[in-house]
This record gives structure tokens, sequence and C-alpha cells, in this order.
């Protein structure tokens, strides 16, 4: 039969590439050395096809290397490799996380963003205070809130007598996901029940003359306001590139001039994010001619009517591009939104909401002993072994219908080049820290068998000496990780000849 690439020829391909506990309830414990009973062809397919512990010492990943897979509908396990060892998920953990919300929250699940009037309006005038109320929603952005401030004219609002609120108690507000991480990395910002722009504000740079421009600003696809909350000072140093420090009440970055070349631009994460969305929509309010004070963060929410609001998406579409953009804000959002949903109540931390997911794991999937401390993977002290992700991923398969909502992975070689036409078809999800990888998911086969798998690598002694200055971009990192997904790949391509049901 035919798959867009010969057997014979995919066989050499990932021959090529490789020369480059206490079982889950309900799983039954492959032989780590003996697989199923060989047939003529299976020996075949064995004899091509070098030893998992070759792919593993080529890697020369040093650490632990753990792996398992089965067969997805018999929860056959058919290999394994140190499968009780538990090492960070890193982002893996989103697909747990994924399937978490949509169990509790449910897949048309939308979260809302409310504008609300504590007192009647009259000719025009609040009469009280004007409210932005947030609803958890991970994907608010600017022309989101300028929606709303155009909502609020459009009802009418000319002014107000009292103050203009912003509330985000709806979760617990955090100042990072995780405190190890580097002060400037954009992928660790607040998280809050009112979110704006990811927590991020886009710090961009040009020279001009001698000097530079710099803007400060919550830039979105059509509005781009300048923000005073986060404000940048340009310093004559080399390092550190950049500082940071909470002072009156404000984000205040310094940055190395000597660093900044002729011009640039990133994102840094927000410390302060309802502070953040309040003055953004105070500013939009303003060119829709509604004048208001300074926002002030309201200590609950107030009663009153609502004028204006905004829905997310519905959480399907949201989680789906969370697994593919991995997006952490998203993640520690969608799973501390399903605790207040499960629990009745706001988690007080992070670690609380993932305690409360570890719970759900076990309930639900069958799946006990998970330690995840969040619900992004960022935190590096989660842990989790590899067969019981594994399990996580079946449970999740066989009852949420997980599999379509993570991204297509395509095949790949020794020198990390995409395979044209593999006959196999991957969905997973990766995770990446420094001298962490992991990626778990699914494999379809060319006969229709699928299979169910995760493998994690981490050198943790390695990653533990790392100073905090050193996390963004640790020497001998990138190599590392790229040999780590070369083992990844060199697995799945070996499970894709090896436990095809057919004979060849």
């Amino acid at each position: 039969m035919t798959h867009g690439i010969s057997r014979r020829a995919f066989l050499g391909g990932v021959a090529g590439a490789a020369l480059g506990g206490a079982a889950l309830p309900g799983w039954a414990r492959a032989p780590e050395t003996s697989l199923r009973p060989v047939a003529r062809s299976d020996d075949f397919r064995k004899r091509i096809q070098p030893p998992a512990e070759a792919l593993i010492e080529r890697a020369a990943l040093d650490g632990d290397v753990s792996f398992a897979v089965a067969r997805l509908h018999s929860g056959e396990v058919l290999e394994t490799h140190s499968p009780d060892v538990s090492l960070p998920p890193a982002s893996v953990a989103k697909a747990l996380t994924a399937g978490y919300a949509l169990d509790v929250l449910g897949p048309g699940h939308h979260f809302v963003t409310r504008v609300i009037a504590t007192g009647p309006v009259k000719d025009g005038v609040v009469h009280g205070d004007l409210v932005l109320a947030g609803g958890g929603d991970p994907t608010l952005d600017t022309d989101a809130l300028a929606g709303l401030a155009a909502g609020v004219s459009a009802a009418g609002v000319t002014g107000l007598t009292g103050g203009l609120k912003v509330w985000g108690g709806a979760l617990p507000s955090l100042i990072g996901i995780d405190a190890s991480q580097p002060d400037h990395v954009g992928y660790n910002p607040s998280v809050s029940g009112l979110n704006l722009n990811y927590n991020r504000v886009h710090f961009e740079w040009r020279k001009a003359g001698s000097d530079y421009t710099v803007t400060m600003q919550a830039r979105s696809a059509a509005h781009r306001p300048d923000v005073r909350v986060a404000r940048m000072d340009l310093i004559d140093r080399s390092l550190p590139v950049y500082t940071y420090e909470d002072r009156s009440g404000r984000d205040n970055w310094t940055v190395a001039r000597g660093a900044l070349g002729d011009g640039g631009a990133r994102w840094l994460p927000i410390k302060k994010p309802e502070a953040y969305a309040g003055e953004v929509f105070q500013t939009l309010l303003a060119a829709q001619g509604i004048k208001t004070g300074k926002p002030e963060i309201a200590a609950g929410l107030p009663g009153g009517d609502e004028l204006a609001r905004h829905e997310s998406q519905p959480l399907r579409v949201i989680l789906r591009d969370m697994l593919k953009w991995s997006t952490n804000l998203t993640a520690e959002v969608v799973g501390l939104s399903a605790t207040v949903a499960r629990s009745g109540a706001v988690p007080a931390s992070l670690k609380a909401s993932a305690a409360e997911m570890n719970t759900w794991a076990q309930e639900k999937l069958g799946v006990p002993g998970l330690a995840l401390i969040d619900h992004s993977g960022l935190g590096d002290q989660s842990r989790v072994s590899a067969m019981q992700m594994m399990g996580c991923l079946r449970g999740l398969r066989m009852k949420m219908g997980i599999k379509p909502l993570l991204k297509d992975m395509p095949l790949r070689d020794s020198r990390y080049q995409v395979i044209e036409n593999a006959p196999l078809k991957v969905r997973a999800k990766t995770g990446t820290l420094n001298f962490v990888s992991g990626l778990a998911g699914f494999v379809d086969l060319p006969d229709g068998t699928e299979l169910v798998f995760a493998i994690f690598a981490a050198d943790m002694p390695r990653r533990d000496a790392l100073t905090k200055a050193q996390r963004e971009r640790p020497e001998g990192g990138r190599s590392w990780n790229s040999r780590a997904k070369i083992l990844q790949q060199g697995l799945i391509g070996r499970w894709g000849v090896l436990y095809e049901s057919d004979p060849v």
C-alpha cells in the first residue's frame, strides 16, 4: 500500500535518524526489554530499528529520560524507559489544563468583561461610578477595550459624578507565574481577573541622532495608546540589560543604552494588571468624549446596571490557540477559572489551584499522584511521570476529545528537517524549559492504529545551577534542547515502524 513515501524509504530514514514504579490502574505494564511476541515481519522491523537505549545514548542529554507508549484503545503498554521517574512537564502540562477547563467550564464557555454603572444615567451622566469589571478573559486586548468604551458612549453616557473603578477580583491577583524567572521576560506576566494584552506592554526604541525615542504602549491591531503605569529609563551601562522596580505605583524599568543598537521592540510583562487596564480604558473613554479621573481599584464587585459587555471566543477556540502558541497566561487563567467553578471559591495561589486540578485528574481520569504546582508548566517544581501523563492523555482522548485541539507535529529526521509526506501523523503538545524538554500526544499509524505517548527529559542539576540572570539564554541550552527534540522524533519514528498492526 502507498502512503506518499515508500515504506522502505521510511524505514531507512528512521534507521538513519536513530543512528543519529507502580503501574496505573487499568494499565498493563510492558517489560522494558521484551516487547510483544515477534513474528517474522516483526523481527525485520526490530532488526532495522536500533534499541531505544541507543537513541537515548546518542542524544547525550545527561540527567533523566523517561517515556511510555501504548495503544490508545486497548491501553496495552508497548514500550517504556524509566516510566515512573517524575520530571517537570514544562508546557506539556497545558494539555491537562485544557482538559480540566473543558470538563469543568464546558467547551462553549465565554469569558465576559463588563462595564457597570453603579447609579442611574440621567441626561448622559452616570450618577455614581463607572466600573470596568473583569471576568477572567485571557484574550482581552486593547481593541476589545475600545469596543467597550464605544459601547458606553452608545449607551448615551457623556460623563459621571463618581469615579472610574476597575475590578479584577474574579481570580487571584499575582505579580507573576514563576518567581524564579527573570523580571523582564514576557512569558512570565502577572495574573488577574482583569487581563489586557496578555498582561504585557510593548516597549519600542528607535535611534534618533545620538539618542533614542522610546514608547511604552498597550498595542493591539488597531489601537496603540501610550501608557504611564509602565515607564522606561535608558541608563549608560552594559549590564544588566534590564532592571525592574515597583515604585510610586508604577512598573519602573531601566534598560542598558549600550544594548539597544539602532532600534527594536519587545514585550515586557505588566506587574499591575488592573491599573494597566484601567489606565488604557480611561484613555479610550476620553477618545469617546467621556472624561474621568484616575482609575481606582475596587475592593469588591459593585452592583449596578450593565452598560456594555465583551464576550470572548468560546473556550474551545481559546484552548486550541493556547495549545498552539503555548500561552502561559491563558493556561493559568483558564485553570484558575476552572478551579473557581469547581470549588466555588477563589484559590489563594496557583499552587492551590493546581492541587485542585491534580485531585480532578485522579477523580476524572483515574490517574493519581500528579504533583503540578501551576497550570502552564512554567514552574520547574511541578512533577509528573511519563506513565502518568500518558494515562491522562488517554483519558482526555477517550472522554473529552482533546486530540483535535493539539497541534499537528511534522515528523523530522536526524537533522531536524521535515520528512515530507511521512506516513505517520502526530498531534502533540511540546514543553520546553532550560534543560527540560517534553512531548506528549498521539500518533496515527498508516493502518489506523493509534498510539498515545509521553516523553520527558531533564538535566535538573544543570538547570538548578543556573542563576536567575542566566535563565533567558543559558550557555548550552539550545544545543541540549535540539538533541532532546531529535530524540523525541527518533522514538516516534521507531514506534511507527514497530507497532503498526499489519505486517510490512
